[in-house]
């Protein structure tokens, strides 16, 4: 296998526990400072591993236990497509989407596109949003 491919497989292992710790350490190793994170949480785009970051202490907020499991991936040169599952329990002291936490639990499926820059960092990641789009598109909800 292509030594390119390799290492951003294995920046996708490191990535999943960067994610799970919150560590912002690692994250400086992984993500690129000039990468620019376009979300729903905030109009202007996050910057590097700390804007990125942010979006999973925000989650930590609302559910305190939230974890990402790497499921599966497939990568080239430049792009890893990740299959997630997202788990954890509404226990967090804030609301999510303006609910209050109500300590139900959830276990969902996420894609996300992850592009790599010439010095093998994360530079952008594009979730696919499936159903819950529609569902949003739609008005059924939030």
């Amino acid at each position: 296998m292509n030594q390119r491919i390799e290492k951003n497989r294995e920046t996708m292992r490191l990535f999943e526990k960067c994610i799970n710790t919150n560590d912002l350490e690692l994250g400086n190793k992984l993500i690129s400072a000039k990468a620019a994170f376009k979300t729903p949480v905030s109009p202007e785009p996050l910057m590097g591993a700390e804007g990125y970051l942010s979006v999973v202490t925000m989650m930590k907020a609302s559910f305190p236990d939230v974890q990402w499991k790497l499921e599966d991936m497939v990568a080239d040169e430049h792009t890893v497509a990740v299959q997630w599952t997202c788990s954890g329990t509404f226990t967090g002291s804030q609301p999510f989407v303006g609910i209050q936490p109500n300590g139900r639990k959830f276990s969902t499926t996420v894609m996300n596109f992850y592009k790599f820059d010439d010095d093998g960092l994360i530079i952008d990641d594009v979730a696919g949003v499936g159903i819950a789009g529609i569902l949003q598109g739609i008005g059924a909800i939030k």
